[in-house]
């Protein structure tokens, strides 16, 4: 079976948004919520307050995300919810009035649409919430339902907020907010698949898959898959798997996944042992312990080779999310470690993912304080930001940084070399992540090339016969073109 995956994607670059924390409209609006009970937007971010960011707010700070050179958001859940992160739904058709409703999305998505950049939305098709409607009809009328085979009900009566007593029912990891979805019913099943199509058909590019692993129905995610691409051929389906995730990229269910096995090698190399354990060692990926560049030139060919190269161009990559510490904040506020992890973002197949805040080096530990509010222009990191717009714009500029095969050239110590190369277009990238100087010779007789302008970075470099002689800074990496 030939493996297709959308073209956009390749192309792309992301940008993540958890939207109560990234802008709050300047505008005043026509709304029922000018009272509302919101925490101040720069105290530190709670579990259960609400910041109050808006789409509105994105709407008016488009000018910047796409002065980053971002092509595509992705938003983590906007539909109606009684959370601040809204992965527990209430309504699948409706986006939360505190984020402007339906009309702000569809002003956004036409914005963002006119600009030539793409939208992708969480689906959490896993489970509900307790607000959900079909679920709080069981827990009203109980065994009388219509809507209790939709559900994983064990037992009665069932315990949804009383913590001394047995839920009763199926939720996800045990939280009694979120009762798990039953998909063996066909008319959950159903539901589903039409939530997904109807916002396909609003215009929506594609589909982040919260928790996909969890549901184990047979066919599911084929039919999603079918279902959503019968609609738009070119929308982009990437699940939420921090491991190995090959039984879903067969090319019958997603494009991709969110690639926690490219984040982990990249910040136990590029972070080595500045890496704050603390902050990474109560999630499901391993940034530790360190590596050298043989370490991480194995990792890296062997996720290279885990996964067809269609499905590689379309792995979602990054170095944080609103689930992680914030890679700042991992490599103890050591810039350079942070620049060196952007530069091997940049520079990989597949579109990279920026959690927002992380180009102007926002701080921030494991959730909820990973969802601080994005700050204002006077506590920006400046050099981070014009690292990542240099990355940024090198990566549009040159298709081998998209799609180009990649080879790794040198791997020993602190340094590690490698090139993408497209035809012959033919680019050199090579990483000190140590602390001393180092100077090298690298075998490049397989390039046809010998590229001696350096793009990115700097250091020096000499060419004798097929032999690329380089000195790289520490904790510095440079891109020859």
């Amino acid at each position: 079976m030939q493996i297709q995956t959308p073209d956009w994607v390749k192309h792309a670059v992301f940008y993540q948004i958890f939207p109560d924390r990234f802008a709050r409209s300047q505008h005043s609006r026509q709304s029922f919520l000018n009272n509302t009970n919101l925490e101040a937007w720069d105290s530190p971010p709670t579990q259960q307050g609400y910041k109050g960011g808006d789409l509105w707010g994105v709407l008016e700070k488009l000018d910047y995300i796409q002065s980053l050179g971002v092509t595509a958001i992705y938003f983590t859940p906007i539909f109606q919810s009684a959370s601040n992160h809204r992965y527990h739904t209430h309504d699948y058709y409706q986006v939360d009035p505190i984020l402007g409703g339906n009309q702000a999305f569809r002003e956004l998505l036409d914005a963002a649409h006119a600009r030539n950049m793409k939208i992708v939305l969480d689906g959490v098709f896993n489970h509900s919430s307790r607000g959900f409607f079909f679920f709080h009809d069981v827990l009203e009328n109980g065994s009388n339902s219509p809507w209790v085979d939709w559900f994983k009900i064990e037992g009665w009566p069932l315990s949804p907020y009383d913590d001394k007593l047995p839920p009763n029912y199926g939720a996800w990891a045990g939280v009694r907010s979120l009762p798990i979805f039953n998909h063996d019913n066909p008319d959950v099943q159903e539901y589903l698949m039409e939530i997904a199509e109807y916002w396909i058909k609003f215009g929506i590019d594609g589909w982040r898959l919260d928790v996909p692993f969890d549901i184990k129905t047979p066919g599911f995610w084929q039919e999603f898959r079918q279902r959503v691409k019968a609609i738009n051929s070119d929308a982009y389906i990437v699940g939420e798997v921090w491991s190995d995730a090959r039984q879903w990229l067969d090319g019958t269910q997603f494009d991709g996944v969110m690639n926690y096995l490219f984040n982990e090698a990249t910040i136990a190399f590029a972070v080595g042992d500045r890496v704050v354990l603390k902050h990474v060692q109560c999630r499901d990926y391993y940034p530790y312990p360190a590596i050298d560049a043989a370490g991480y030139a194995a990792k890296i060919e062997a996720l290279l080779a885990l996964y067809p190269w269609e499905i590689q161009l379309t792995q979602l990559n990054l170095l944080g999310s609103h689930d992680t510490s914030r890679i700042i904040t991992i490599a103890d506020s050591d810039q350079s470690s942070v620049e060196l992890c952007v530069l091997l973002l940049l520079t990989f197949p597949g579109p990279p993912s920026i959690y927002y805040g992380d180009e102007v080096g926002l701080a921030g530990e494991i959730d909820p304080d990973c969802r601080r509010v994005f700050p204002t222009e006077s506590d920006w990191n400046q050099a981070i930001l014009n690292t990542h717009k240099q990355l940024i714009s090198l990566r549009h500029n040159y298709p081998a940084l998209r799609i180009g095969n990649y080879q790794v050239l040198y791997a020993k110590a602190t340094v590690y070399v490698f090139a993408r190369t497209l035809e012959n277009e033919e680019l050199i990238i090579a990483v000190n992540a140590g602390n001393e100087p180092m100077s090298v010779n690298v075998d490049c007789r397989l390039l046809q090339n010998q590229p001696d302008q350096i793009l990115f970075g700097n250091g020096e470099i000499a060419w004798n016969s097929n032999n690329l002689g380089l000195t790289i800074p520490p904790q510095t990496g440079l891109i020859l073109g």
